[in-house]
């Protein structure tokens, strides 16, 4: 089921809250870490994921050493989301195109997480993602696999029956969190970026963050 863990993650989720707060007590607002980024509260020290595999819209499987050497951002939703997910992924897409100069090598990444592995197939969560930047990798897995990848970033998801669920299982939206990962070119979590977004600021950060990090 959607929800079957549903309490570890809110647990965890709550967690990851308090260690937001105790960073931004200790370095102040956006500088946890020593970090100077007004559009990211980092954690303290970066959180080394646990092993994960995800299907890409391409056909390549989403792991951990895909995400060495950049700066990524991930971000969790679904193709049917009404307003979070396309209103996130325009104000990221806003962010992207201030980094397009630099060399594939270095740009920043964006990953959307599809939660709905139901209605969205990789393809089609591909079509969707590059509809708001052609650079935007994709990718799902089954909901045991994104449950532990979402635990793994401090966030949530669940199904959302609606009134003619009983008669129409297509009638469901997703909850999910809308705070966006920041994870290190050690494909660690680093920081979070909660809402509402600024696109300049994320772009700026994220072009400080991948000059200082450049060999």
């Amino acid at each position: 089921m959607f929800n079957r863990n549903t309490g570890i993650i809110l647990a965890v989720a709550l967690a990851a809250g308090l260690g937001l707060l105790l960073a931004q007590k200790v370095f102040g607002p956006g500088k946890a870490g020593n970090h100077d980024s007004s559009s990211i509260v980092f954690y303290g020290t970066p959180r080394t994921l646990p092993d994960f595999d995800l299907a890409q819209s391409d056909g390549t499987r989403l792991i951990p050493g895909e995400l060495r050497g950049h700066w990524t951002l991930v971000f969790l939703g679904f193709t049917s989301c009404p307003d979070i997910c396309p209103t996130t992924l325009t104000e990221l897409a806003g962010a992207q195109k201030q980094w397009e100069s630099l060399p594939d090598s270095l740009r920043p990444r964006v990953v959307l997480v599809s939660v709905d592995p139901e209605r969205d197939t990789p393809a089609r969560l591909g079509e969707y993602a590059h509809a708001f930047h052609k650079d935007t990798l994709a990718a799902t897995a089954d909901i045991p696999s994104l449950e532990r990848f979402a635990t793994a970033l401090g966030m949530v998801f669940q199904k959302a029956p609606g009134k003619h669920f009983d008669k129409n299982p297509a009638d469901y939206s997703m909850d999910h969190s809308a705070s966006i990962a920041v994870l290190d070119p050690e494909g660690r979590l680093a920081g979070l970026i909660r809402p509402p977004l600024n696109p300049q600021a994320i772009a700026s950060d994220l072009l400080k963050l991948t000059e200082k990090s450049a060999p």
